[in-house]
């Protein structure tokens, strides 16, 4: 039977759902609000009366007691600096979202244009000779004032120079164990001694490799050497770290470092190689022994401890080094440049030497003046368009040498120059050509006429791009195809396409645009037109820092 009180419907005992934990009572206690969860039909809603609400800054108001203390002038300030910022902040909202709506329709309409006005606003006055890849060149340059982590990139520089430390103290054992202990172990009357001992074993045992198989130490030695070589007497070596000069990929990139010892004036250089994250060995390059120059104004000269500095250039004979790559022996001279040293060691034995100056150095120092002042004349024309014509010299060149050794006349200079017209005085480029034919005999090669006349990159700057073409070239080719340049390389950082003024992929076209001009074939970059190109980017910026940014950022170093 259904009951129905003060207007409320009550349901059967039937509907009743029992309810199991609970008394009896609360069964029979009844509230609209079961009844609204029981019945499909809501109740009638009352209208909400707009006028009672308040503004919820009147309500913050109206809470607030009447009794807190004023605030201090502490925090007087800190509100009015805050509330600066916030109008400040919105203001340039505001300001970019105009610039950027603006923006858009102007790159609908012509966005070359807008491209090229945004790379040269902080160049020189006059650009209307730039040509358009010498502006699309300049685009890279959007890297350099890119805001990086400072703390990311200290972290990344620490890894680096704990690996770098780590590395020179391998070859340095290893140096150190091959002349301490090679001289011992690999004499000829050391295999008669264990021949010797072995034959007067009666009873051999057949389970134990003979003695002469093993690997022997110095404690197992049983006569004397002729070496005078004491740990004692090696230690007093400078150490450095070099690279050969090459347009080829595998042979520039190759990791050297070198020893040179002062008890004798003698040197070695050993290489350092990688094989994926633990494998390493260790490799003598150059062999100990006594050197010369053998080019420039020391020619025939010892080397001594003066020849040793960061940017020194030291040159060996290839046919006095048999075991040298094949790439490398195709060329007379092997010419290593000098990238970092150990000054501290350095300071130490100059001081205990105590070496004079000599007239060659005098001249030396003549002939970097008579380069400086050809250079000094043509980095102006260079400022904007280093890129452009560092590698159309570089392909000039290259077309001119029929015969692929390197080597051109003083004719093929001139006309190169005049091409590219960079006019140079007769005078000085006399002056330049005596200095750089030494030999006499007519040629020159054309990458030292190129680094005499227009100047090179420092060694710090040129680290980075042999990072960067290492990273390229995983298969150590020397040459890396252009799709997987396009791949790695990352223009999000850029400043156009943060500001939203170009795109990542106009930044990477005109990249690869700019890049496939210097080569010389049209689907892969050798590493001497990779070099070219940020040689030529180089000469417009002043910072190393900024230089090393626009590697840094798009590649990832």
């Amino acid at each position: 039977m259904d009951l129905e009180v003060k207007g409320v419907a009550a349901a059967s005992r039937s509907q009743i759902q029992p309810f199991f934990g609970r008394k009896k009572p609360l069964q029979q206690r009844w509230t609209s609000e079961s009844w609204t969860n029981q019945n499909s039909c809501p109740p009638v809603v009352p209208r909400l009366d707009l006028g009672s609400l308040v503004d919820s800054d009147d309500e913050d108001q109206n809470i607030i007691p009447e009794n807190l203390p004023a605030p201090t002038d502490k925090y007087k300030l800190k509100y009015q600096q805050c509330k600066t910022e916030m109008k400040e902040g919105y203001k340039q909202y505001s300001q970019r979202n105009a610039e950027n709506t603006k923006s858009n329709v102007t790159y609908k309409q012509s966005p070359r244009n807008k491209r090229d006005e945004k790379c040269v606003q902080d160049g020189e006055a006059n650009t209307d000779d730039l040509t358009t890849l010498d502006r699309k060149a300049l685009l890279q340059q959007g890297y350099a004032d890119n805001p990086c982590d400072k703390q990311q990139r200290a972290r990344k520089l620490d890894a680096e120079i704990v690996a770098a430390e780590k590395k020179k103290q391998i070859v340095a054992e290893q140096v150190m164990t091959d002349h301490l202990s090679r001289a011992v172990i690999s004499d000829p009357e050391q295999n008669l001694a264990i021949e010797q001992k072995e034959s007067d074993h009666i009873l051999p045992d057949s389970k134990m490799t003979p003695l002469r198989f093993r690997k022997r130490t110095l404690h197992e030695t049983k006569i004397r050497t002729h070496s005078t070589l004491t740990e004692n007497v090696l230690s007093h070596k400078l150490q450095f770290d070099g690279r050969i000069i090459s347009r080829n990929g595998h042979d520039a990139c190759r990791e050297l470092i070198g020893f040179f010892f002062t008890h004798d004036q003698s040197l070695t250089i050993y290489e350092y190689r990688q094989f994926g994250k633990n494998r390493t060995n260790v490799l003598p390059f150059i062999q100990k022994s006594i050197y010369s120059h053998q080019c420039g104004r020391r020619k025939g000269k010892q080397y001594r401890l003066g020849d040793f500095y960061v940017g020194a250039t030291l040159t060996f004979l290839n046919s006095d080094h048999l075991s040298l790559p094949e790439s490398i022996k195709e060329n007379t001279l092997l010419k290593l440049r000098i990238t970092n040293i150990d000054q501290i060691a350095l300071d130490s034995l100059k001081t205990a030497s105590m070496e004079q100056e000599d007239d060659i150095i005098i001249q030396e120092t003549n002939d970097r003046l008579v380069f400086k002042a050809i250079q000094d004349v043509l980095k102006e024309k260079l400022h904007k368009r280093g890129v452009r014509i560092l590698t159309g010299l570089g392909k000039y060149f290259q077309q001119l040498d029929k015969e692929g050794n390197g080597l051109l006349d003083k004719a093929d200079f001139k006309q190169a120059l005049k091409v590219f017209h960079l006019q140079v005085s007769e005078k000085d480029f006399e002056s330049a050509w005596l200095i750089l034919n030494d030999n006499g005999n007519g040629k020159v090669d054309y990458g030292e006429f190129k680094r005499g006349i227009i100047g090179e990159m420092n060694e710090y700057r040129k680290s980075y791009v042999r990072k960067a073409f290492m990273k390229l070239d995983v298969n150590k080719s020397g040459s890396v195809p252009i799709i997987n340049i396009r791949k790695c390389y990352c223009a999000k950082k850029h400043s156009q396409v943060i500001s939203g003024h170009s795109t990542e992929e106009e930044i990477i076209s005109s990249f690869l645009e700019t890049l496939k001009v210097a080569c010389s074939k049209s689907d892969e970059v050798s590493y001497g037109e990779f070099e070219d190109y940020y040689e030529g980017l180089s000469i417009g910026i002043v910072d190393d820092e900024d230089f090393v940014n626009i590697l840094r950022t798009p590649w990832g170093i």
